[in-house]
């Protein structure tokens, strides 16, 4: 197992899988630009690591993350705005980085998600929280507004439910969380690591590359009119039929047998 030294998260490398523990419990994982700033490295380097297949993201103690630290918003309020422009494109560029990585992500929501802390799970292609954890937009309480994540809670839960509880600030439960979108699975507090393993499991049996042009198509696709999607996607999928992993899994697929991705696994020993 590989393991990186930070201040505020702790990054495990193991079994082919990055494991981002937000590690700030005595404040409920609450970030301030010491985290931010960890959680961008972090993330470059699980990005550039040719060993990482998977990507989760969870927090260390019985929350999640509580939102933005009350010293850091000590700090900020005297901030001038290019302070906290620059500040703010921070966030930014995190959810950003989370929400276009060439990985499959997955937030394992161990517990409160509050304001930015919502906006952590949303950047992540896949939520799982436990059944007690709780949910929270509610920067309209302090005079604010939840800026940096509005685009991917927007994607996850919709215009007319953003409205609702971008507006209202109220908490949201894990089975609401469930049904409006925010998360995709809600599970037993003990069961959610299990749960997350064999989402992990799935996606490690999957073609890399596949799984990184997924992504692309994921995030392109809505943005293009239906000419640009066309010429788009008929380059990428005859581009993959050529291409070696493509040609790897369809020969699996037909001579039925394991391609050699998942071959390679076993037994692979840790980076």
């Amino acid at each position: 197992m590989s393991q990186h030294n930070y201040k505020t998260i702790i990054v495990r490398i193991e079994n082919r899988t990055a494991r981002v523990e937000l590690n700030r419990p005595k404040v409920h994982n609450a970030f301030n630009a010491v985290m931010i700033g960890e959680l961008i490295q972090a993330f470059d380097s699980i990005k550039d690591n040719p060993e990482v297949r998977v990507a989760v993201l969870t927090g260390n103690g019985k929350s999640f993350c509580a939102g933005a630290d009350l010293n850091w918003m000590k700090e900020i309020i005297n901030y001038s705005f290019e302070q906290n422009l620059e500040e703010s494109l921070q966030i930014a560029q995190l959810h950003l980085k989370v929400h276009t990585l060439p990985k499959p992500t997955i937030a394992l929501v161990n517990g409160a998600a509050i304001g930015g802390g919502t906006g952590f799970l949303s950047a992540c292609d896949m939520a799982l929280a436990a059944e007690d954890a709780v949910f929270g937009l509610s920067e309209v309480k302090i005079g604010l507004v939840p800026a940096a994540i509005s685009p991917y809670v927007v994607k996850k839960i919709g215009e007319s439910r953003a409205r609702e509880y971008f507006l209202t600030g109220k908490r949201i439960s894990s089975r609401q969380a469930c049904e409006i979108g925010l998360v995709n699975h809600v599970f037993p507090r003990d069961e959610l690591e299990n749960q997350g393993q064999e989402i992990i499991d799935l996606l490690l049996s999957s073609g890399p590359e596949a799984l990184a042009n997924c992504k692309e198509l994921l995030y392109r696709v809505p943005r293009m009119s239906p000419e640009e999607a066309e010429k788009f996607t008929a380059e990428m999928i005859a581009r993959l039929r050529i291409s070696e992993e493509g040609q790897e899994g369809m020969s699996a697929f037909l001579e039925k047998r394991s391609p050699e991705w998942v071959k390679n696994q076993k037994g692979k020993k840790d980076v």
